[in-house]
């Protein structure tokens, strides 16, 4: 196999998140991780599809600019409810605000992914959706949950993966997505594009 032919299928994961870097390598296959130098929009007015899709692909065409030959992926999750995105709390005050307005309810949670190779002028982009309803959160349960989950860098607040038992009454649709990244959509992808056997 020739260098090019070999570099095309190299992954890059353009996302700085440990949990999107943990769900990528479960699916076995091979990646670098690096962190797109961008300023994602983050507008909580903003449709959330949109939202998601443009930051996927903010952050995959930055990293795939630098390195054209090789496939990028990007990613991007939120937290949509009563017409907002509910995005990265800024502090505990902000997160507790968060997961009060969620309690007893069904948000939705959008996820884009962008793939890009720039040598080849190819381009995919999807977004999926899942639905998660919570238990009615007292203010103790709100309490134990974030003394026990560091909430600042999750969408909503909260991460099913952690301690979820406490907050979550079901959830439907792919449970990856809600973490951060859909490996069904993901895995089929990368095997339709030859990067996962």
């Amino acid at each position: 196999m020739s260098d090019s032919a070999a570099s095309t299928r190299t992954l890059i994961l353009a996302s700085a998140s440990p949990r999107r870097r943990e769900l990528l390598a479960s699916l076995g296959v091979t990646f670098d991780v690096i962190t797109a130098d961008v300023v994602e929009h983050e507008d909580p007015t903003t449709d959330p599809r949109e939202m998601v899709a443009h930051n996927a692909a903010l952050k995959a065409d930055w990293v795939a600019a630098r390195h054209p030959d090789r496939w990028v992926l990007g990613a991007d999750t939120t937290v949509f409810i009563d017409g907002h995105a509910l995005n990265k709390p800024a502090d505990r005050v902000e997160a507790r605000a968060m997961l009060r307005r969620l309690s007893g309810r069904t948000h939705t949670v959008f996820t884009g992914l962008a793939l890009r190779h720039t040598a080849t002028h190819r381009a995919i982009d999807e977004g999926v959706a899942s639905d998660v309803t919570f238990n009615s959160l007292s203010d103790a349960t709100i309490e134990t949950y974030l003394s026990q989950v560091h909430t600042l860098d999750k969408a909503g607040g909260y991460a099913i993966q952690e301690h979820g038992e406490l907050i979550v009454a079901r959830q439907s649709g792919s449970f990856s997505n809600i973490v951060g990244l859909p490996l069904e959509r993901t895995k089929q992808i990368l095997t339709e594009l030859g990067l996962l056997r």
